[in-house]
């Protein structure tokens, strides 16, 4: 059975939100990026703008499917059509015909990080109405005309580190959980994806001994395998039943995800994840900040853990968050953070992300950074706001449009009093928690709820002016 990335033959769309009772349809995968492609991107665009787009489209489908992101959950699908978790498909839409052609040329070619065998989840936008960390795909037009290849593009957007993968397999059964266990002596191609699996989980778990690939389930992989079982409360028998093997994948899955996220000016790359050194009161660093980071994640959904600034130094309020949680956690409340702590915070982290889909990706608002964002202020909190707010405003015409740039001018000013006197908050022009939280839940409900711009994509269902009013 082969463990390399593949192009399957067949994906299954679930019609909706992962978590909503909706049909699922199983189409050929290339018509499947035929639909994507055409529901997206115009095909009057440049070519190799609608190239670089298809590569995206490809490789973020082929990323669910090798990683099992949704089989690992329990659910009976490969994708959903939900833009706020995956790709946009309607079923039975008409396929512009050089985007077909485009598309059978090049389906089975997908993105990857040299070194990796998964397709690079290849986050990407409209880049008008919504923006992310990723690719915009109106920005692909304008770099198109200035005479950028499809993998210059690319590149641009994902950085020079990315490779294409020509000519990828075509299976018809996907390699997924072989239906007998694996345990200590066994051999092959399946142990081989085990170890591989095992030795990127263990970047961002450090108690998990990294294991040689060679496709021989001995002594060290099944140690490993017990870590892993321990850490992820699985009876820890050092056996890859379905239970482990599932699990395995899905956490090597968002492992891999985090190392490609850029949330609050963090650069959460494997490096960063590990721990480094012990800090305590006085230390300074990136790795501070990251520290910092899940302190304050964490205290946005667990109201023991006090909230820690983000600042990059280990000052009296980080201890005392620290120290929050680890009385949360019974760990000794030193306010040092040494390996058996760090690696406490960093699951707890982990576990909320798992709990919320995307959210970090682009799609959805981010938790409330820890500190009043006011007149002045310039960052990337400052940006994802004026992001939130400009796309609140293609919705609400009482808040004025603004430029979404880093700094929080007068114009960002007046857009939150409006937000405000809308929403019934205290206009002061502050954002603070309530503020922030507002302006983010409803953010989230316009790009969850499908309310999109005709900018996005040809085939959308625009809503019609008396039910935007209603709004």
């Amino acid at each position: 059975m082969p463990i390399v990335p593949y192009v399957p033959v067949d994906i299954t769309v679930h019609l909706g939100r992962p978590d909503r009772d909706a049909r699922n349809v199983t189409v050929s995968f290339p018509d499947y990026i035929k639909n994507v492609a055409s529901s997206e991107i115009y095909p009057t665009w440049p070519d190799a703008a609608i190239r670089a787009n298809i590569y995206c489209q490809i490789s973020f489908a082929l990323n669910r499917i090798y990683t099992e992101w949704y089989p690992s959950q329990g659910y009976d699908f490969d994708i959903t059509s939900s833009t706020a978790f995956d790709q946009f498909f309607v079923e039975g839409r008409d396929i512009f015909e050089n985007i077909s052609v485009i598309v059978d040329e090049i389906f089975n070619n997908y993105l990857r990080r040299p070194g990796q065998l998964q397709p690079f989840f290849a986050q990407y936008c409209n880049g008008v109405s919504v923006t992310c960390a990723g690719l915009s795909q109106w920005g692909t037009v304008d770099l198109a005309k200035r005479g950028f290849t499809p993998y210059q593009i690319l590149t641009y957007y994902y950085g020079d580190n990315l490779e294409i993968v020509y000519d990828a397999p075509i299976y018809r059964d996907a390699p997924s959980y072989p239906g007998t266990a694996l345990r200590l002596g066994d051999r092959g191609d399946n142990v081989r994806l085990i170890q591989r699996r095992l030795n990127a989980v263990s970047t961002n778990y450090p108690s998990i001994n990294k294991v040689e690939v060679d496709g021989v389930f001995g002594e060290k992989t099944q140690e490993a395998v017990k870590k892993f079982q321990n850490i992820f409360e699985l009876t820890p028998d050092g056996i890859v039943g379905k239970a482990t093997w599932y699990k395995l994948g899905f956490v090597t899955a968002n492992v891999l995800r985090l190392a490609e996220l850029d949330s609050i000016g963090l650069s959460f790359t494997g490096e960063s994840q590990q721990f480094q050194r012990e800090l305590s009161l006085g230390s300074a660093g990136n790795d501070v900040r990251v520290m910092q980071y899940f302190l304050n994640t964490i205290a946005e959904f667990i109201q023991a853990v006090q909230p820690s600034p983000i600042n990059g130094t280990f000052d009296q309020a980080t201890q005392n968050s620290l120290i929050s949680f680890q009385r949360l956690k019974n760990l000794p409340q030193t306010g040092v953070l040494t390996l058996p702590v760090f690696e406490s915070l960093y699951n707890e982290f982990v576990g909320i992300i798992l709990s919320i889909p995307r959210s970090y990706g682009g799609f959805d608002a981010a938790p409330y950074p820890g500190f009043i964002l006011r007149l002045g202020m310039t960052g990337r909190e400052v940006e994802a706001l004026n992001v939130y707010l400009l796309q609140i405003a293609q919705v609400f015409p009482e808040i004025p449009r603004i430029i979404p740039d880093d700094v929080f001018s007068t114009y960002t000013r007046d857009a939150v009093i409006a937000f405000q006197n809308l929403f019934g908050l205290t206009p002061d022009g502050l954002v603070g928690p309530e503020t922030w939280n507002k302006i983010a839940e409803v953010y989230t409900d316009i790009v969850l709820s499908n309310i999109r711009q005709r900018e996005q994509a040809p085939g959308t269902v625009l809503m019609q002016t008396q039910e935007m009013e209603a709004l």
